[in-house]
């Protein structure tokens, strides 16, 4: 009965992307020991969709099976994965140095599996009649040398800057590739998730953000940067200037129901729901 009860609770989750940045929150880990085999999974909210569908059709698959799948950050679910509280970590970058070492004094080698490819991309309100901009144009709209959007060829309005949290691994591809690590301007408004990032840009006519390209939908406009669209083609080729890997993270070479789980996602069934979620297969 509990199962069931599970089931239906992830599927009514599951249907609601936009507020389903979390299936299992804080206190989970007290529902792990209620259940037989379980795999646990947290990090990026960007890879969250993917995810999510994963675990649900995996689950069908394996009924004796449980998956909690949660949304924290990058940062927070790689940490998580060092310190043994969850079996896979999703992430949407690469392990930094420090973490690669922090897991190996604690005996965790942290493997990589690259499971999609990735172009974040710069979106605004759909009112704002501004289709292209260039790298330093996104440079210095978000390190402060450019204030207002008439400075762009826009109306005569403040720009609203809207970022990720520094856990994000959506910000540390941000802050690397378009910032090249200078400072965020401060009066930047600070979101901790994807969706949040869609709904706070689509909520402000003046505003700009940035996301993964599966989370584009119709409440946004994606600019152009340099005249390059983010669209597959783009991503594949490297011509789309900010291209990512998206991870899943295993303490090395998986086994048991890891294992399962990361050939599930490898398999032609699991990267098809990579590109249904909008994302860019690797196969």
């Amino acid at each position: 009965m509990k199962r069931i009860l599970f089931l239906v609770l992830c599927i009514c989750v599951l249907s609601m992307k936009a507020d389903a940045e979390r299936i299992v929150g804080n206190g989970a880990e007290q529902y792990y020991e209620e259940y037989g085999d379980t795999l646990k999974i947290d990090g990026s909210t960007t890879i969250l969709p993917i995810a999510q569908k994963a675990a649900e059709i995996f689950m069908m698959k394996n009924p004796e099976i449980t998956v909690f799948v949660s949304g924290r950050g990058s940062e927070i679910g790689i940490n998580a994965l060092i310190n043994g509280t969850i079996d896979i970590a999703i992430a949407s970058r690469e392990a930094k140095a420090e973490e690669i070492e922090s897991g190996k004094e604690k005996g965790v080698i942290l493997m990589a599996h690259k499971i999609a490819l990735d172009g974040v991309v710069p979106i605004v309100h759909p009112s704002i009649k501004i289709a292209n901009v260039t790298m330093e144009q996104l440079r210095n709209i978000y390190n402060g040398k450019i204030k207002n959007w008439k400075e762009l060829g826009g109306p005569d309005e403040s720009i609203v800057v809207y970022t990720r949290d520094i856990h994000s691994g959506t910000y540390t591809v941000w802050s690397e590739k378009v910032l090249h690590r200078d400072t965020i301007r401060t009066d930047a408004f600070v979101v901790a998730t994807s969706s949040r990032m869609v709904r706070s840009v689509a909520e402000n006519k003046y505003a700009i953000g940035y996301i993964g390209i599966g989370y584009i939908d119709k409440s946004v406009k994606a600019l152009k940067i340099d005249g390059k669209t983010a669209t597959e083609e783009n991503v594949r080729d490297g011509s789309w200037p900010i291209v990512r890997s998206l991870y899943m993270y295993t303490n090395g070479r998986p086994g048991g129901l890891t294992a399962e789980f990361i050939d599930f996602i490898m398999s032609e069934e699991g990267q098809n729901i990579v590109t249904k979620a909008k994302y860019i297969s690797i196969k």
